[in-house]
């Protein structure tokens, strides 16, 4: 119990809130107001928002790999790599307002499911390349994680975690795909103010 709750705890980290803050940056109200790295590009740059991204695929690969060191085995460390993408989007540290949970995701599965993970991030690079849409891309790559993990022989607790941050994830992108229905997303490469939506 405490490896999952260590989890959550890693997860909730904020290193998008932390980072943009340094720049005199509140990504809670600024840009898109989401607390992540892809906010974080869109209202402070490059050099941060790549720091956030490692930070958050780091705090979901150590939550797992520090509970695979317990004797809770294949179960204990899915529940695990759950809570920290759990606590990501709704971290106790701001008011249960967090992120979107995509590269804490990646983090959790590439120690859980690593040949599944590196299919999902293909089919993220392919979608986002040719059509310069990050949410896109992650939306493709949460769908894609599943059953991509069934099929290359991951157990049970891992696919049905996959599955179940795949869930939580597309929820957390509905405002996305109702502004991808509109043509109203923005693209890769644009900068975004406070007052964007």
């Amino acid at each position: 119990m405490w490896a999952i709750l260590l989890g959550y705890l890693a997860g909730s980290v904020p290193f998008a809130f932390l980072l943009a803050r340094r720049a005199g940056i509140d990504v809670r109200v600024a840009g898109s107001g989401n607390v992540g790295a892809a906010n974080v590009l869109r209202t402070t740059g490059t050099g941060r928002a790549i720091a956030v991204m490692a930070l958050d695929v780091a705090k979901g690969a150590a939550a797992v790999a520090i509970a695979q060191l317990t004797t809770g085995g294949a179960a204990l460390a899915a529940a695990t790599g759950a809570a920290a993408v759990v606590g990501h989007i709704y971290p106790v540290w701001l008011r249960f307002h967090g992120g979107k949970g995509v590269a804490v995701a990646a983090g959790v599965f590439s120690v859980l499911a690593p040949l599944a993970t590196l299919v999902a991030a293909g089919v993220f690079l392919v979608i986002v390349w040719s059509t310069r849409y990050v949410s896109l891309g992650s939306i493709a790559a949460t769908v894609a994680l599943p059953g991509a993990a069934y099929l290359s022989g991951d157990s049970g607790p891992v696919v049905g975690t996959a599955s179940g941050a795949a869930a939580l994830i597309l929820f957390r992108h509905r405002a996305n795909l109702r502004r991808l229905r509109a043509g109203t997303e923005r693209r890769l490469g644009r900068r975004a103010g406070p007052s964007a939506p």
